[in-house]
């Protein structure tokens, strides 16, 4: 398959911490097979915050969705918890201990483009958090 085709893959993960490496290797093995293996050490980094995330502090399962298209990697993960992210200023206290929050800052400080939405379907609620890395 060319680099060029769009493509997208979604990991359904029960809330474990586990599920966190069970995703970065898979998606190291999917960026390796469409040969973008330039792309997997950030792209890891910024599915393993955002699964984190998910599983951390959420009850219920979760889920990471990669797609490629344009040239542009979005990494996302889906958990049932309609609550946003906290807000960016938190996570960007200098100096501070702070013991959560960093990981969506390093997503942040890692991606092009990162952001949320809230979705709601066959009556289930929750959200996705994803970030966008530009191939170029």
């Amino acid at each position: 398959m060319p680099e060029s085709d769009p493509w997208e893959y979604t990991l359904s993960v029960p809330n474990d911490l586990r599920a966190v490496t069970v995703c970065r290797r898979t998606l190291r093995l999917i960026l390796t097979m469409h040969g973008l293996i330039r792309l997997v050490d950030t792209a890891e980094l910024v599915a393993a915050e955002l699964v984190s995330n998910s599983v951390r502090h959420t009850a219920g399962p979760a889920a990471l969705r990669v797609r490629w298209s344009a040239g542009v990697l979005r990494v996302g993960a889906w958990d049932a918890d309609p609550v946003p992210p906290g807000p960016p200023e938190r996570w960007e206290r200098l100096g501070e201990e702070v013991e959560d929050g960093r990981g969506l800052a390093l997503v942040r400080a890692c991606a092009d483009v990162w952001g949320w939405q809230p979705l709601c379907r066959d009556g289930s609620r929750g959200k996705y958090v994803w970030c966008d890395l530009v191939a170029a």
